[in-house]
């Protein structure tokens, strides 16, 4: 297994490269910014970038997904369910992306947005246990995303009540990699630190752990921050509705 985190500051987020280092096939989560990095470290790791991921549209920052993509001939991966106007490659809920001897399993998540997902990956020469999920802005460290950016509060937080039931049914070895941590817009309580795993984030983060619907939803659509000056416009370039500037 290759993982390597990318810690972004402005803005706040994190992206991943992960894959078989044996096998030579690798994918990036949530890139942003300049390519460059991930292209270096595919370099160094001995990776060839098969899939570019986009765990949702993006409302925080400008999505480098399709630019890395271009420049890799990697395949350009969205959820069926994603809204935009450009090509891309569709998955579905229980979708398998092959890594060689690792495999990431999509779940489809919606919640902080109506197309979000998360990707279970399993490296296939230790076990056949899943290792770790790549949770984007649905379970950060500490918190959950907020559920307001791309629908209703309240129709947001119903749908990521269903969504954060099928993330406690993993075990609670399995590992949490977010795409966020303190500093992002995308949640109210995060932590500083960019990993935990399923069981602790059940025991110490009073969102995940709420086990009511009804109290889930009142406690996700109250003291909802400012909505981002900039995030319809983000929201909109990264589902290619409008152009970034130049």
């Amino acid at each position: 297994m290759i993982l390597r985190q990318f810690l972004h500051q402005d803005p706040v987020g994190l992206s991943y490269l992960f894959g078989c280092g044996g096998q030579a096939s690798g994918a990036v989560v949530d890139p942003v910014g300049d390519p460059g990095p991930y292209l270096r470290a595919a370099d160094e790791t001995g990776i060839r970038i098969k899939y570019v991921i986009d765990t949702h549209v993006h409302a925080d920052h400008l999505s480098a997904g399709r630019q890395l993509a271009e420049a890799t001939g990697a395949a350009y991966i969205l959820s069926a369910r994603a809204d935009v106007a450009f090509p891309f490659h569709a998955v579905q809920d229980n979708h398998t992306l092959p890594l060689g001897n690792v495999v990431a399993s999509v779940l489809h998540t919606p919640g902080h947005t109506p197309e979000h997902v998360c990707l279970l990956v399993t490296d296939r020469t230790r076990a056949d246990e899943p290792w770790f999920v790549l949770t984007g802005h649905t379970l950060m460290v500490g918190d959950l995303g907020r559920t307001e950016l791309a629908s209703s509060a309240e129709q947001g937080a119903k749908d990521l009540f269903r969504s954060v039931q099928r993330l406690k049914a993993l075990p609670d070895y399995v590992e949490v990699l977010p795409g966020a941590y303190a500093g992002s817009v995308c949640g109210r309580r995060l932590s500083g630190k960019p990993w935990s795993t399923i069981g602790f984030e059940k025991r110490r983060n009073e969102a995940f752990g709420i086990a009511d619907e009804a109290t889930f939803i009142r406690f996700m659509t109250a003291e909802i921050p400012p909505a981002p000056p900039e995030a319809a416009r983000l929201r909109a370039i990264n589902a290619g509705a409008t152009a970034a500037a130049a």
